[in-house]
């Protein structure tokens, strides 16, 4: 139970501040989309993408934490292209990783998936790139010790929050805007 605390404690840092700089930009909407098909998808991607984003966090933190903004992106065009075709995908991570590289799943997102122009995928990863050293700042400044379980629990937090991001970004770029009810 502590660590399912601790674990939303982290993740509200980071949503906070991911969500109050993207809505301030207009990337997303104030009301946070409710896509449980996306957030389904996330324990599998997490637990493939750790091995990953763990090797490479020490000498590329940006690359690390950004690119779970990628995935989530992907993983909503996926939804809303073809859900009932991408669903049975075994491990959607390794799907997207494994169509180029780690070092290039940006770039494999940005054009394979996303098809943006070079001006387009230039503006999104300057966006993915703030999102990720934002995350970075927040993450070193929680006081946790390096390498113990607090910062192991801050560093998934970190990630599932950059990959809803992703797909709240992209689920708007594709015309779903959330709304409250009345």
């Amino acid at each position: 139970m502590e660590t399912q605390n601790k674990t939303a404690e982290f993740e509200k840092v980071f949503y906070d501040d991911l969500h109050q700089y993207l809505v301030s930009i207009n990337c997303i909407d104030d009301h946070f989309p409710e896509a449980p098909d996306i957030e389904a998808c996330w324990a599998k991607i997490g637990e493939s993408y750790m091995p990953d984003g763990l090797r490479e966090f020490n000498k590329y933190p940006i690359v690390s934490l950004g690119w779970p903004m990628f995935i989530g992106m992907a993983i909503a065009k996926y939804w809303d292209e073809d859900w009932a075709l991408y669903s049975k995908v075994e491990n959607l991570y390794k799907y997207l990783r494994d169509r180029i590289d780690f070092d290039h799943m940006d770039d494999y997102v940005c054009d394979k998936v996303l098809l943006l122009d070079a001006n387009a995928k230039k503006k999104l990863q300057e966006l993915v790139g703030e999102c990720a050293s934002r995350t970075l700042n927040k993450l070193l400044h929680l006081g946790v010790a390096p390498g113990s379980k607090e910062a192991f629990l801050a560093f998934i937090a970190a990630l599932h929050e950059l990959y809803l991001m992703g797909a709240a970004m992209q689920l708007k770029t594709m015309g779903y805007h959330m709304t409250k009810m009345e």
